[in-house]
This record gives structure tokens, sequence and C-alpha cells, in this order.
């Protein structure tokens, strides 16, 4: 039998997150998938500016970015005339606190290579044709069955999907429904006869196709109403069907679909689990929540489920936290799961009444929301506000970025300050330089960085005006703000930090 800290079990963008982050804490981690090869398919196509943070902060985010585009204009036709054209981001730019503010058409299985690659880079690789069988839980951890082997893990993770053995092993199911909505069928396959420069949509009466190009390759993601036999049930995908369906609602001459890859079929559901927790073992991403594909957000909010528990995870791992602190994932990521259902159907339905209208499309699912900038922790234990400051956020917010010079004149960001494993302490303004070095943080897990007068130059004011000034701001290694606190109240930090410990 083998040990190790934690057996992750699917190795998606959600467990590949989670284990890279655990591995970069320097916990033993083995990650392991049922599949004998690597998906090749683009399934999910879509980066988050949230995600793009996760991955900033992961040291990915320069293959990350070089990967996919930011702008795809969507393309709307009525056979071969086009009737509208749109970028849903349009003349959104950097800000100093929001470095991304739009997101990334990126094929999800270049995604995956890239974490695997970072991954690798810890000296941890992706078990592959590696299924689990069973586990059993025990005092001081799980016993797995992985194919013919035993292994003993203090905690194990469920990444592995809707259909998650794992989530049915611990007796757990997806609650919710399924609407009255088609399947779906989409494939990868190379077109000729459109261009790249835009996602090509078309929708009537008689059904829908999109055509959407893949960033790095000659391929595009079809999205198509599906073919049906003579007793209404969908049909299986193939090239020849897509053909069909592309001839019947677009009719545009000269277009032809070839050299189909990966495809699939897809229905509408709205369904969670009810526990992200049961002894040792964790359910994350797409074996804990399903739902409507607008807004792209599965991949994305899998991603977010494993930046929350991989920290927390590490610091009960490493001594440094009660394992008190690992009930919080549940705390703050099953109401994060709710109303992401609420929010991907209520996107749908803005999505089937736009395209009912000449010019209308799925760019009618953008809503600030789907960023996941927005995403908050205000009701978490871990959101402490001990004063009360008329500008800047508040516990449970996302921690904006801002530029700053040190004391060499060289630019640094906020972000770089966040960049690891470690809780941040931001002293700003003059008022915090006489006690930020003698708040009790507990050095090994938290940096310290005074913003003013004798510490960092604040470039241009824009931490003022990100966070306002005079406060003792404590930022969680996932990059949210723990801690909003008075220069006069240093004590409020080693409390907090004390509640982590203990």
């Amino acid at each position: 039998m083998t040990r190790t800290d934690v057996l992750v079990v699917g190795a998606g963008p959600t467990g590949l997150t989670l284990a890279c982050d655990l591995a970069r804490r320097g916990a033993a981690v083995r990650i392991v998938d049922r599949a004998h090869d690597f998906p090749t398919g683009s399934r999910g196509k879509g980066l988050t500016p949230r995600s793009l943070e996760v991955f900033d902060d992961f040291g990915v985010i320069d293959p990350i970015l070089a990967s996919g585009v930011t702008h795809m204009p969507h393309r709307k036709y009525q056979g071969a005339e086009v009737v509208a054209e749109v970028d849903p981001v349009a003349g959104q730019v950097p800000t100093p606190d929001i470095p991304y503010p739009v997101g990334l058409m990126i094929p999800q299985w270049r995604v995956e290579r890239i974490l695997r690659e970072r991954l690798a880079g810890f000296g941890v690789a992706v078990e592959a044709g590696a299924e689990l069988r069973a586990f059993e839980q025990h005092a001081d951890g799980v016993t797995a069955t992985v194919g013919e082997a035993r292994i003993q893990a203090r905690y194990l993770v469920g990444c592995d999907g809707g259909r998650s053995t794992v989530r049915k092993a611990l007796g757990l199911s997806l609650r919710g429904h399924t609407p009255d909505v088609q399947l779906m069928a989409v494939g990868d396959v190379e077109v000729d006869g459109l261009g790249r420069d835009a996602w090509h949509q078309w929708f009537t009466g008689e059904g829908a196709i999109m055509l959407c190009p893949l960033p790095g390759t000659d391929a595009f993601q079809v999205q198509a109403s599906p073919e049906l036999d003579q007793d209404g049930s969908p049909l299986e995908p193939t090239l020849e069907g897509f053909q069909r369906t592309f001839d019947r609602i677009a009719g545009v001459p000269g277009v032809r679909l070839h050299d189909l890859g990966w495809r699939s079929t897809y229905r509408v559901n709205v369904r969670m689990v009810d526990r992200l927790r049961v002894g040792r073992v964790f359910l994350a991403g797409d074996a804990a929540h399903v739902h409507p594909i607008a807004g792209g957000l599965g991949m994305n909010t899998g991603i977010q489920d494993a930046y929350n528990l991989g920290w927390k995870l590490g610091l009960v791992l490493d001594g440094h936290a009660t394992p008190g602190l690992l009930d919080t994932y549940e705390e703050e990521r099953l109401p994060i799961a709710s109303r992401l259902l609420d929010i991907t159907s209520e996107r749908l339905d803005a999505v089937l009444d736009a395209i009912k209208e000449r010019g209308g499309g799925v760019d009618a699912v953008a809503t600030p929301e789907l960023s996941q900038l927005t995403l908050r922790y205000p009701w978490s234990r871990l959101s402490r506000q001990t004063t009360s400051r008329p500008t800047g956020p508040r516990a449970g917010d996302r921690a904006p970025d801002a530029p700053l010079r040190d004391a060499t004149g060289t630019p640094v960001r906020l972000f770089d300050l966040f960049r690891g494993p470690h809780f941040t302490l931001l002293g700003l303004g003059a008022h915090c330089a006489p006690v930020l070095g003698e708040v009790e943080t507990g050095a090994r897990i938290v940096k310290t960085y005074l913003v003013g007068p004798g510490g960092l130059l604040d470039d241009g004011g824009h931490v003022a005006d990100a966070y306002g000034t005079d406060a003792l701001i404590l930022v969680r290694p996932d990059g949210y703000i723990g801690l909003v606190a008075g220069p006069e109240e240093k004590e409020s930090v080693g409390a907090y930090l004390g509640a982590v410990r203990h």
C-alpha cells in the first residue's frame, strides 16, 4: 500500500487546478484518471477573467494567454446574409485593478495540457488509465482501491465529472431538474469556406448551428440542433449529420465540413448536491453541480472550487490550520453553486428569447456576473470586518490589483505580492507603519507589506483608489479579503490567524 496526503480523482481542469495548488504547497498529491489517453476535444472553450487571475497566481498566465484570443466577434446570419455582428466585450480594456477584464477563448484540452506541464514541474504526473474502484474512510484517512493498487490518503477529492464515481460512492445525488430543452450536438470539425475571424451563428425556426474557430488549431467547434430519428429521438452526431444540418439551417453554398474529431451530445441539466464534504472526502466541479452551458461557467466554476479548497487543505496538511478550516469549503462554495444554477438558467432563457429576434444570439448571455470577478463570500466565517470604512472593498470581496514601485523605483503589482501560497498583509498608509512590524502574523504563512512612506509607493494612487487608506488588509491565499481592520487594531490580525490555526 502506498501513501499520500491527497488523492485527486479526475484530471480535468478542476482536478489539475487542485493538484497544482497542493503540489506548490509541498503537499504529497496523486492525481488519477480512468481515461487511458488525455482528451483532445475542445469541450469547454473559454476561461473567465477570474480564472485568468488564478492562472496568474500559478505562474502559467503567459502560455494560457498565448494559446487563446480575448475578442471573438459574434457574426449572425440569415442564410448567406450577415444580419448582425457584435463583440460582447468591445471596449473593455485592462485597468489598474482588473488586469484581465475579458475572458479568453481557448479549448479545454489546451488548458489541461498547460496545467499538466505545470504539475510536472512539481514532480507530479497524472496517472492515466487508473480507475477508482472503491474507497473506505477511517479515523485518520481514506483507503482507496485504484486499479489493482491500494492507496492510503489523508484526504480524497472527487473531481470526476457529472457521472462521478466518488459522489455515487458517498450516496449523494445531483438534485434538481432537467429542463424541457433539446439536446445540443457538439464536435470539433474543420471547415472550408468560412473565415476564422468570427464565431458564425445561424438561428432559424428549423433549429440552430454555430461554428466557432478554436485558437491555435485548424478546427472549429460546431454546436447544432441534433438530427432526430423517425421517433423524434436524437441521433448520434456524425460529420454527415453536421453537414446536413448546416445545409438545412444555414444553406450557404461552398461551405464544407470535414475531419470531424471529438463529438458529443449535451442535454441541459440544473442539478447540484446538498453537501460538498463527507468526512475526509470532498467533491468539486461537475461532480458536485451541473448546469446550463450558457456563460461557459462549467470549467471555470470547477477551477474556483479547487482554488478555494487547495489552500485550506494545504494549511491543514502542514499543521498551520485546524481541520475545522475545511468546513469553510462547503460553507463558501455551496451557496455559489446554488447561485450558479440560477444565473445560468436565467442566461439560457435570455439566449432562447434573443435568438427569436433577427440578429439575436448567444451574446445575450453576457452579464458582469459571468466574469466571476464579482464573486464574494461576505457570509463566511473567514470574512471579518472590524472597522467601518466609507470606501474600499469589504471582507469577503475579491482583492483588486494595483501598480506599485519599490524603494529602487522598480514597478511591482499587488498581484505580484499576492502570488504564491501565503496570506498577504497590507498596511495602507503612514498610520500603519508603527504597528505593522508588531503585528503577530506567524511569518511562515503571511507576507507583510507597507504601502506608504518607508514602504512601497502607491504608483498613481491606484492602491488608494481600490482600497482606501489607513487600514490593515489581510488577503487570503486565494485572493479574497479575509480581514479589514483599522491601524490601531493590530491584535485583530493575530486573532484572525489564531482562529485559522485553532
